[in-house]
């Protein structure tokens, strides 16, 4: 159900959603983080929908030595959980601004949550995917190995998540070869396009796939699309 924002409920059952298209890295990511510093227990949860201008971003973990090659793509020292990992277009991301104790989950609940998001999507394409329960994200095999299709780092403030799950669709992977992605050398990167006609491939589709399938896993009853300015 589709609603104005000024109908929607401020409980666990509605959510805000917001597409960005392509945007800078650091000024996502310092709305973010201000919309969780300043939100209340009345403050409806958000959704995020983002491409990013080419980045890597390092977790609040990350090692240097991670960084295999510098390039001129820019590096970003970032608050999130995970080590390094790069993004760029063609690379759909998802942040869920969530109180997760108005809704009475914990962190691995919603790491889990979000894992289970991308393989049921993956599996609407007749793809087979898995998390790994010792390395956060989405895999897929590939002559026998993992590949990583989508990566994920949460931070939780306050009771709050924000940061996400960034899902491979269609984009250039060459820079994940610079880098050990998320700290795992000779990790594997794969995505959509390279396993399902480039036709099948619509961002407005998978926009919505996605969002049906987390309004559905948190619950939600009410959404609204918010077109207004980062806050």
């Amino acid at each position: 159900m589709n609603l104005h924002t000024q109908d929607v409920a401020t409980d666990s059952h509605s959510l805000f959603i917001r597409d960005l298209g392509i945007q800078p890295y650091e000024k996502v990511w310092q709305a973010m983080s201000r919309f969780t510093n300043e939100r209340d227990d009345e403050t409806v949860d958000e959704l995020w929908m983002v491409e990013h201008e080419p980045v890597y971003t390092q977790g609040q973990a990350g090692k240097p030595e991670h960084i295999l090659q510098r390039t001129s793509i820019p590096i970003v020292k970032s608050d999130r959980g995970g080590q390094v990992t790069y993004h760029g277009p063609g690379q759909l991301i998802l942040y869920p601004l969530i109180n997760l104790r108005r809704r009475s989950l914990g962190v691995r609940d919603m790491v889990t949550l979000l894992e289970e998001l991308v393989v049921q999507w993956l599996s609407a394409y007749d793809l087979t995917s898995y998390a790994k329960p010792d390395a956060p994200g989405v895999y897929m095999s590939i002559a026998g190995k993992d590949a990583k299709i989508a990566s994920l780092g949460l931070r939780i403030r306050r009771g709050c998540s924000f940061h996400g799950v960034s899902i491979n669709v269609a984009m250039d992977l060459e820079p994940f070869g610079w880098i050990n992605p998320c700290g795992y050398e000779n990790l594997s990167m794969t995505q959509l396009s390279q396993h399902i006609e480039s036709s099948r491939i619509d961002k407005s589709t998978i926009k919505q796939q996605l969002t049906q399938l987390l309004v559905q896993q948190l619950g939600v009853t009410h959404t609204a699309i918010i077109d207004k300015p980062l806050p």
